[in-house]
């Protein structure tokens, strides 16, 4: 695995918005870099106001990481569903991300460096 997956602190302040508003902003950061895919930025719970996010059923597998599960963010004129993960028991190796949450980059969701 040491040689699919880099998991490190993501340098600077990190934000997501979704409809123009921040839902989340950080400093304690994490980015995974997995294989040819482009570097995912995990956000620390505490840095993501969770009032806007409701748990889905969905869920996926990665062999690299674990079990995924999946959160849906609510607004007053909206619901992006199945927008964000986070692996609640990461395999051995991706333990650095238990706790995070990950953004999907689509419906007005952005993830962006400050």
């Amino acid at each position: 695995m040491a040689d699919h997956i880099t998991i490190r602190d993501a340098e600077g302040k990190w934000v997501v918005r979704s409809g123009g508003a921040i839902i989340g902003e950080s400093t304690r950061a994490l980015e995974l870099i997995e294989g040819g895919h482009d570097p995912v930025i995990y956000f620390p719970r505490e840095d993501v106001a969770m009032a806007f996010l409701d748990k889905t059923e969905q869920t996926s597998h990665c062999p690299w990481k674990g079990d995924a599960s999946y959160y849906s963010i609510v607004n007053k004129s909206s619901v992006t569903e199945n927008v964000v993960w986070s692996y609640e028991n990461p395999i051995e190796g991706a333990e650095a991300i238990r706790g995070y949450l990950a953004f999907y980059q689509r419906d007005g969701v952005q993830v962006e460096q400050l």
